[in-house]
């Protein structure tokens, strides 16, 4: 009974950590372009190629 009152107070601090986290990273745009990687990994390779046979 004794560790609820640790373990209840942490866990509400972990949740506003989070919440803090991801309201950040919202605000910073961090959550725009997800396919922009994986579209540069695959056409990347496609324009090394082309230039190579030119």
């Amino acid at each position: 009974m004794e560790s609820l009152f640790i373990l209840i107070p942490i866990a509400i601090l972990l949740v506003c950590v989070a919440v803090a986290i991801f309201s950040w990273a919202v605000k910073h745009d961090q959550f725009d372009d997800l396919e922009r990687h994986g579209h540069s990994i695959l056409f990347e390779e496609d324009e090394k190629q082309e230039t190579d046979r030119e």
